[in-house]
């Protein structure tokens, strides 16, 4: 029973390591790019056809030069073939001098591919010409004009969008590689940094914060719970590096992490960035995420700002750099309810101190108002020996005047 109960017991806790594991694959890598990999869509082709200018876009630039070049070689051979069948059929091939061609100079396939590129490019060499003897023919130059014009917009269009794509310009913005969590004004905080490093800064920009916790239940399906994180900052001016912000308090899904819980917790915080930027007027994003091992407990970021004294200076080397401060390994909710208790004693310490004070302050004045009050050292003694049951103090007017002087300082 006992070597069963073992083996049970190593068998859950490789289970559960292995399932680790497999929780620990990044949702959204560094550089923004998301590992998610998507099988057997339905009607895959069809949408990337039906929209086929974010198609072009969105493809790599090798296969754009591809389809760059076929979309015109393959227009010219297409048109080029038809120009030598209207040639066979009217006639052309043959050297007569009597027969009107429908295209001049055109005597085999290479005349009408030639004439086909003239067509399309608008060269206009001169010597190879539409007549007007078939109407066909020149049918198919002014579609073959129009098609080209099509072809033109499409391909100089996308190419323009693929080299205004928010990637290349994403590529300037830079999120720190650790986040950090400490202490800001006597707060639990978890910090990143953010950073444009080209002269031309954006316009705004809106920061957002995502926690994404990944949950495996017995039967092995996985699925995933996004939080919103509040951030003290998440409207930006990016024209110097920012340290955005986020207050871990009690609507924070960190709020019961310690330094170790979150250490071996499973989730991720994903970070966006969308902004407008100055040069083109178009809208941006980048993104980046943060896993708990890359999340330093008890860090803080150097500073990167320095003031000249014209200028203000930016050190991009301390960019990244960190410095080991000070913080409490426990979670902010411990931390918060400490303060509670710390509270709560310093005002009970406090109102029995108030208490004592008050009650020599009342004795004090009992002995002041008994000298004070009588003018005849006759009647002060009678008054005296009338209150020595509750004062103790000595019938000694002097003496009572002593203990009322002590007890004000």
């Amino acid at each position: 029973m006992q070597g069963n109960k073992l083996s049970y017991q190593n068998s859950s806790q490789e289970c559960t390591t292995v399932r680790a594991k497999k929780m620990q694959k990044r949702f959204l890598h560094k550089d923004g790019s998301c590992n998610v990999y998507f099988k057997h869509i339905f009607g895959e082709w069809e949408s990337y056809v039906a929209d086929i200018f974010t198609t072009l876009v969105d493809i790599k630039w090798r296969h754009m030069f591809v389809i760059f070049s076929l979309s015109y070689i393959l227009s010219w051979l297409f048109f080029g073939l038809v120009f030598w069948l209207i040639a066979i059929q009217h006639g052309d091939l043959v050297h007569d001098e009597e027969i009107t061609p429908c295209v001049a100079k055109v005597h085999s396939f290479t005349g009408a591919f030639l004439f086909s590129l003239e067509t399309q490019t608008t060269i206009g060499y001169g010597f190879r010409c539409v007549t007007e003897e078939c109407s066909v023919a020149i049918l198919m130059v002014v579609l073959q004009s129009v098609l080209s014009c099509i072809i033109d917009t499409f391909i100089i269009g996308a190419a323009l969008a693929k080299m205004a794509t928010a990637r290349k310009r994403a590529q300037t913005i830079r999120f720190s590689y650790y986040a950090t969590v400490g202490l800001r004004d006597d707060k639990l905080c978890l910090m990143w940094r953010i950073g444009d490093f080209r002269p031309n800064h954006m316009v705004e920009g809106t920061v957002r914060a995502q926690l994404l916790r990944y949950m495996e239940d017995m039967e092995g399906r996985m699925t995933m719970e996004y939080k919103d994180l509040k951030l003290l900052n998440d409207q930006v001016i990016l024209v110097t590096p920012v340290t955005i912000v986020h207050e871990i308090d009690h609507d924070s899904p960190l709020y019961g992490l310690d330094r170790k819980a979150l250490a071996k917790d499973s989730f991720e915080i994903l970070v966006t960035f969308v902004y407008t930027g100055d040069s083109t007027g178009t809208s941006h994003q980048s993104r980046s995420s943060y896993v708990p091992r890359e999340i330093l407990w008890g860090h803080r970021f150097n500073n990167v700002l320095q003031v000249r004294k014209k200028y203000y200076n930016v050190d991009c080397l301390q960019f990244e750099e960190t410095t080991e401060v000070y913080a409490p390994y426990c979670s902010a909710k411990q931390l918060v309810r400490k303060e509670h208790e710390w509270n709560r004693t310093k005002k009970t310490l406090d109102r029995g101190t108030s208490t004592s004070t008050l009650e020599v302050r009342d004795t004090s004045f009992k002995a002041v108002a008994l000298i004070s009050s009588s003018e005849d050292p006759e009647d002060l003694m009678k008054a005296v020996n009338q209150d020595s049951r509750e004062l103790p103090y000595q019938k000694d007017p002097l003496t009572l005047n002593r203990i009322s002087a002590k007890s004000k300082i």
